[in-house]
C-alpha cells in the first residue's frame, strides 16, 4: 500500500500551483496579447473604409501609428458599449480578442504619411 501525503502537504501543493497559475495570468495580461502583423493588415480593409491609411485625419479620426495597447483598449471599450459610435460598436463585436491585436500590432507598426 502506497503511503498517502498528509492533508497540510496537499493544501501547499495546491496554494503553490495557484500562485504558479495566477502569476503565469498576471505575466500574460501585463505583457498583453501580441498580435500578427500580417493578418492584421488581411483584416484591415474594414478599417480603411473609413480611417485613412495615410493617417490623415479627414472627419474620422487616423488610426495608425496608434500605440497597440490604446488601441486594443478602445476596441473593447466599443464592444463593452462604453463608447458612443454605433458604426464602431457594429465593427468592433466582429473581431476576437487576437484579430484586434492583429490589427493593432499592423497599425500601430504604420507611420502616418507627412505630406
Amino acid at each position: 500500500m502506497t503511503p498517502r501525503p498528509a492533508p497540510a502537504v496537499l493544501a501547499a501543493a495546491a496554494a503553490i500551483a495557484a500562485l504558479a497559475v495566477a502569476a503565469v495570468a498576471v505575466a500574460v495580461a501585463a505583457d498583453g496579447v501580441k498580435g500578427d502583423r500580417e493578418l492584421g493588415q488581411y483584416l484591415s480593409s474594414e478599417c480603411v473604409t473609413c480611417h485613412q491609411i495615410s493617417g490623415r485625419y479627414d472627419g474620422i479620426p487616423p488610426i495608425v501609428g496608434w500605440p497597440e495597447d490604446s488601441f486594443v483598449e478602445i476596441l473593447d471599450e466599443y464592444r463593452a458599449k462604453k463608447r458612443e459610435n454605433q458604426v464602431m460598436r457594429s465593427i468592433a463585436v466582429k473581431f476576437s480578442d487576437e484579430e484586434i491585436a492583429a490589427l493593432a500590432a499592423y497599425f500601430g507598426s504604420l507611420k502616418p504619411k507627412t505630406d
